[in-house]
Order: C-alpha cells, then structure tokens, then sequence
C-alpha cells in the first residue's frame, strides 16, 4: 500500500509545478523520465515553502511554516509522512543522499521572507540567494548526476551561479510586486522609490556574469539533464534581454508574460525538432 501512497505523493507534486509553474513543468518536461519526477518532488516542496511565506497572508505564517518544518524533520527520521508533497521530497532526498545543510539553508532564507523586509549588505543578501535559490539548483543537480559527487562537485559552482541568476532576475521583474505589495527590497544600497537605470545596469552586470559562468556548467550535464537546463536558461536569459531593453521606471510584471509567448514558442520549436 505505501507504493500507491509513494505515487499519489508523486502526483500532487507534480500537480503542484504545473499549476503554479508552465515555464519551469515545461522545462521539467525535457528532461530523462528517470530523473523527471524527482525534480518535480524539490519544486513542489520549495513551492508550498514559498506560499507560505509569501501568499498566506492574513493567516498565521509562522505558525504554518513551523509546522511544515517540523513536519519534515519528522518525516526524515521516520520515513514517511501524512502531507503527501513533504513525503515524495523527503523520499528524494533520501534516494540520492542529498545534503541536509541545503535544506536547512532552504528553510532558514524561507523563513527570513515572514519577517525581514530589507537586505542592508551584500553579505546578507548573499546568504538569502545561496538558501532561497542556489540550494535548490544543487539538489536538482545532485539529481542530474545521479548522486555521482565527484561529477556533482566539478558542477557545484556554476549550479550556484545559474541558481542565483535566476533569483537575481526574479527580484527585478518582480522589483514593484516586491516592494509595493510584499514591503520587501532585495537590494541593498537601492531605493525602489527611485530606482534608476544606473542601478539597473549594476545589475545586469552581475546576472550576466552569473550567467556566463552557469553556461560553462551546463554544456557540462548528462545529456540526460542538460535540455532541460538549458531551456530554462534560455528562458531566463531572454527576460534579461527584456530588462535590459525596458526602462528602469517602467520596469513591471508584464515582463514575465511577454517573456513566457516566447519561451512557449522556443519550447515547442524545440518539440518539432526533436
């Protein structure tokens, strides 16, 4: 019975990053059969993390997340658990040996979003990119490799490139949702009240660079993996370009959509392709 129980876990995972994510299920989709479903089971993990930090408001969001982190210590120590997306993330980490520290990484940048609303250093915000994104691109890695450490190693620093690349473009697509609505700035030194194209450009400068070192990392993946990542680098780089182009003051969420007509078009390409 607890196989059937491990599937419908599996399932609602899967639900989960195709609800509340086209472009990354759709990268997913790209990659190996063998190594699909554990992705999805870390994205619907870190997805419910995020709503509930970000989307229960009005609720209370320490309390839910305490028990969700509770619930998943429990659940590593006795291999099960009755919340179905706990119980097919922790079945993942355990099945490739994935480090507890980035979880405890995950969780603690998680937690700083109930509460800290702004970021006075790189230092800080630099911990926060490494826990809310850059651990989750090395558990998907650790995947990749199929558990393989001394390839995962050769791969770790440009994993955490791509991871806070991503991130670094989602805080400037989502610049004013962040700030107007969720009263959070991450960007130390940069007022979003005034935000100019010169703070823009520092920015950019930074992904780009980010970005470049990630690429070196990707063409390096089993070929297994490496489409996927690659599509949602892609992805990714193209909202860039759309930043890059968009004037800081009228910078707004439209981007994301705009961005996905695209990438939607590349992903099928691709399909017709292949």
């Amino acid at each position: 019975m607890k196989q059937l129980y491990d599937e419908i876990s599996n399932q609602t995972a899967s639900l989960i990053t195709k609800k509340y994510s086209t472009s990354f299920s759709l990268a997913v989709s790209l990659l190996d059969r063998s190594i699909r479903q554990d992705v999805y089971n870390i994205y619907g993990f870190v997805r419910v993390a995020d709503e509930i930090v970000d989307s229960f408001d009005g609720y209370p969001q320490e309390d839910v997340f305490d028990r969700f982190e509770e619930e998943f210590w429990i659940s590593l120590k006795i291999g099960i658990s009755a919340n179905p997306v706990i119980h097919a993330f922790q079945n993942t980490i355990v099945k490739y040996d994935i480090s507890i520290s980035l979880v405890k990484a995950f969780l603690k940048s998680m937690r700083a979003d109930i509460s800290k609303k702004i970021y006075q250093n790189k230092e800080e915000i630099d911990e926060y990119i490494y826990g809310s994104a850059d651990v989750v691109g090395l558990m998907c890695l650790k995947i990749f490799v199929k558990g393989d450490q001394a390839r995962y190693s050769q791969l770790e620093a440009s994993a955490i490139k791509l991871g806070s690349a991503f991130q670094k473009v989602n805080f400037l697509r989502d610049l004013r949702q962040d700030f107007e609505e969720l009263d959070r700035n991450y960007f130390p030194n940069v007022d979003p009240d005034n935000f100019k194209d010169s703070d823009k450009d520092m920015i950019v400068k930074d992904i780009e660079n980010d970005f470049k070192i990630a690429k070196e990392g990707i063409l390096q993946l089993p070929k297994e993996s490496r489409l996927g990542v690659y599509l949602a680098y892609k992805y990714y780089s193209h909202l860039l370009k759309k930043i890059v182009h968009t004037p800081a003051k009228v910078l707004k969420d439209e981007l994301e959509c705009q961005t996905r007509k695209k990438y939607l078009f590349f992903c099928n390409h691709i399909y017709d392709t292949n």
